[in-house]
């Protein structure tokens, strides 16, 4: 009888030990539809590291990538915001055919550098955290992206031969450029993407060296086109409901790694660029640092009345983002 009355005394102790949370963990699921080795991939495992660490174990980050739930880019909006995944990763050119704001990091030769790069993200994420506040989620932190060029089947060493291209885009305004150089162009997602250029079918891709690196193009596109043509983001945002419920600490945790997510991923994308040269060389990608004139003017020209175009589809809040990421600082 004492001891049927230590085990329940004992039981008693585990159980409120438990009710006081000592045990509970909090799993949070978070996706992007692309792979772990691309810098958003590489976001995304950074950032639940970072959680694990700074929550002591209580909140985790179950991490899936290759669209393995499904979501694409475009989708993520509303999928976090009916919380078919806590938290998610989008490429932020994506969602700009339903929220125009997204597509300033994605306009054609606005900012061709690191720095033009930082700024324009910077006078961009008040507008990003508006947009998402509205749709019930927090923005997290956003993934720079090495700058995009084209891979191709043939290389591209004239205008006729860029007219040849059908060409894989990421978002409409590269689509409409792509179109008006005189390619075909097909604004679709990597995943659907894959198999028409496994067929063929799609003889192009504009993409970057990570994006493409992480997709293994090079087994069909051995050409890279290097144009500078922009330096686009990723967007990590979380479902605003999953975050509140956290405790004080797993909030805490969750802003503290995100900040730090951040800082890591641009300091990440300065090296970037020659490991993703680096490793596309190693799997037989000839790489064209020096496209000819005529294509970049083709480019060029095609792209002039893009960021006007822009502009009047984001309205006010646009011009401002412009404005401000014009300054030098």
């Amino acid at each position: 009888m004492q001891g049927y009355s230590f085990l329940r005394l004992t039981a008693g102790f585990a159980m409120a030990f438990m009710a006081h949370g000592a045990y509970a963990v909090t799993t949070l699921t978070m996706t992007t539809e692309y792979p772990a080795t691309s810098m958003p991939g590489q976001g995304l495992a950074t950032f639940a590291d970072l959680v694990r660490a700074k929550s002591a174990g209580k909140v985790l980050i179950d991490v899936s990538y290759d669209a393995a739930r499904e979501i694409k880019s475009a989708e993520m909006i509303e999928a976090v915001q009916a919380r078919r995944v806590d938290a998610g990763d989008a490429f932020a050119g994506a969602l700009a055919t339903k929220y125009p704001l997204f597509g300033v990091s994605s306009l054609p030769f606005l900012a061709d550098s690191l720095s033009k790069a930082r700024n324009l993200n910077k006078a961009a994420r008040p507008a990003y955290e508006k947009l998402l506040a509205a749709h019930g989620q927090k923005l997290l932190y956003t993934t720079p992206w090495p700058a995009s060029g084209i891979w191709s089947k043939q290389k591209i060493d004239s205008v006729a031969t860029l007219k040849k291209l059908s060409i894989r885009t990421y978002d409409a305004t590269s689509q409409n450029v792509m179109q008006k150089a005189g390619a075909q162009a097909q604004n679709i997602s990597f995943s659907d993407a894959m198999p028409r250029i496994a067929s063929g079918e799609i003889n192009a891709v504009l993409s970057s060296g990570d994006g493409g690196a992480g997709r293994k193009l090079w087994q069909y596109l051995p050409h890279f086109a290097e144009i500078n043509y922009a330096m686009p983001i990723s967007i990590a945002t979380m479902n605003l409901r999953a975050y509140q419920e956290l405790d004080a600490r797993g909030r805490r945790a969750i802003d503290q790694a995100a900040a730090q997510t951040e800082t890591e991923q641009w300091k990440r994308i300065e090296g970037r660029l020659q490991q993703n040269y680096a490793n596309m060389r190693k799997n037989g990608v000839t790489i064209n640092t020096a496209v000819p004139l005529p294509v970049r003017k083709a480019l060029k020209d095609a792209a002039a009345d893009s960021v006007k175009t822009w502009q009047a589809e984001a309205g006010p809040e646009g011009a401002a983002i412009l404005k401000q990421g014009g300054k030098k600082r």
